[in-house]
């Protein structure tokens, strides 16, 4: 049925609409008054202040990046470029146990906390989160954000010595911590059990502060363990701690690393369905063979080569092999790893085969995990999004579009509990892409990371245009998005 409107702020017409539900696109014009569609279909629109012309084009709800380290960049880059220019608008920050808030230590932040609260910049040390969201409220970035609060950043603020598991007084410090950011608005926690920040930190530790969720109905996101030998294993220990804490648990960029862990992505996902069954679980996936974090001697062994994003010792080794590095040096690989010490790396150590099967599973969300403040970041950053609909979808023909774009929208916004986000429908928040489905592709490489995408139309946040033709408009719209009890 034709609907007619006498005015709307903005009309899209002409073009394919998926929903964000994996339903087949249908042709519909999209209709947005102030931050919210108000009609959908084939629509009438006497006096629109403005029109978008999509023919040709797909009109899709924007694209949440449930998995990455944007905090920092929220506020130092406030278009969040890389972001923007893929068609997202939305961003799941404090991942990996790592955030920047809440901040209360004195000591440098240990790796990988510093990858995103620097070392040498106290404007960026915040004590509560409640001080993290004035700062974004009074600075806005173009896209929304939900927080998630680290472990990490959690330990830092009631340890001295982070290299064992917390006493019970710290434990109850950290949960005080976690309840009042929380209760100021907090999405849920994280943590990055790999990393020796919460390494030493057992289940019963995680467990107790992960409890701390369920009255806020918030999520609990982790890099696991392990994600190589002991990947079943830590698998088990995930499900476990969730159920006994009564939490829905994401499972951080779900992978199988190293060669001899090759193929093993059909047990861990059939243990993540079965698992399913009787809690709340997801995950994320990044659409890349390799991965990327700070420099790691334990995982020259499992990756194939390595590229070295940043170094402070040496600023000039961004962007070089650590095979050719060690060649100039005529040392070892491990000897070059520990004199390019503190920086990062990416590692290639997965299998395309586990790839492409994590990233197919009805159940898999995209997730970035771009490090932003890397000298030569992983293209990932750049790229995830685009790369799916372009590489995994029209040439691989992994998925359909409908599917693909429901692993970026959909099943994001029902896991995280983002009212209102993620599908479009007549009153819903008007986050919104325009894309051209024949030539959306990625442009970063790893020889060239810092690119932007390519057939990305328009990008539409809260209402207001934010990305146009390639550029960003200025526009700064997004919000902080709350747990919903907060909402």
């Amino acid at each position: 049925m034709k609907k007619t409107l006498g005015k709307c702020d903005l009309f899209i017409k002409g073009g394919d609409f998926l929903d964000g539900t994996g339903r087949p696109s249908m042709k519909a014009d999209v209709a947005i008054n102030g931050d919210r569609v108000v009609a959908i279909g084939i629509v009438n629109v006497e006096n629109p202040e403005q029109t978008i012309d999509a023919t040709n084009h797909m009109i899709a709800p924007g694209f949440i990046d449930v998995h990455t380290h944007d905090d920092r960049l929220l506020l130092s880059n406030p278009e969040v470029t890389p972001k923007l220019s893929q068609g997202v608008t939305t961003v799941v920050v404090g991942n990996c146990g790592a955030s920047l808030s809440p901040w209360l230590s004195n000591f440098p932040p240990p790796p990988p906390l510093d990858l995103i609260i620097p070392s040498d910049n106290e404007s960026y040390r915040f004590p509560t989160f409640s001080s993290y969201s004035e700062a974004l409220e009074k600075h806005p970035a173009a896209i929304n954000s939900f927080s998630l609060i680290g472990h990490s950043t959690l330990r830092c603020c009631a340890m001295k010595d982070i290299d064992r598991p917390a006493s019970e007084p710290e434990i109850k410090i950290m949960k005080e911590h976690l309840r009042n950011s929380l209760q100021e608005g907090a999405g849920g926690f994280s943590t990055g059990l790999f990393y020796q920040p919460n390494k030493p930190a057992p289940p019963s530790e995680v467990e107790a502060l992960a409890s701390e969720l369920k009255p806020f109905r918030g999520v609990y996101a982790t890099h696991m363990r392990n994600e190589a030998d002991q990947l079943l294993e830590s698998l088990d220990e995930t499900f476990e701690t969730a159920k006994r804490a009564g939490c829905p648990v994401v499972i951080s960029h779900h992978k199988c690393q190293g060669s001899g862990n090759w193929g093993r992505s059909i047990d861990s996902l059939a243990r993540i369905e079965k698992a399913n069954e009787q809690q709340e679980v997801s995950f994320d996936v990044y659409p890349y063979v390799a991965g990327s974090t700070v420099l790691l001697e334990e995982m020259i062994s499992s990756s194939f080569r390595i590229i070295i994003t940043w170094s402070k010792a040496f600023p000039e080794a961004g962007g070089k092999d650590l095979s050719e590095i060690a060649k100039e040096w005529n040392c070892s690989v491990e000897e070059a790893m520990s004199r390019l010490q503190p920086g990062g790396g990416i590692y290639f150590s997965m299998k395309n085969e586990d790839v492409e099967r994590i990233l197919s599973h009805p159940m898999a969300m995209i997730g970035s995990d771009g490090i932003p403040h890397d000298v030569h970041p992983h293209p990932r950053l750049w790229g995830t999004f685009p790369r799916v609909l372009g590489h995994f979808v029209r040439e691989r023909k992994l998925f359909n579009l409908a599917k693909a774009v429901n692993k970026m929208t959909g099943i994001p916004a029902t896991n995280f509990k983002l009212h209102d986000r993620g599908i479009l429908k007549e009153g819903s928040f008007a986050d919104v892409v325009i894309f051209n489905p024949k030539t959306i592709r990625d442009c970063a490489t790893f020889e060239k990371p810092i690119q932007k995408a390519f057939g990305i139309h328009t990008v539409i946040v809260n209402g207001a245009i934010a990305w146009v033709n390639g550029e960003g408009t200025g526009s700064r719209t997004g919000c902080l998005l709350k747990n919903p009890v907060c909402n």
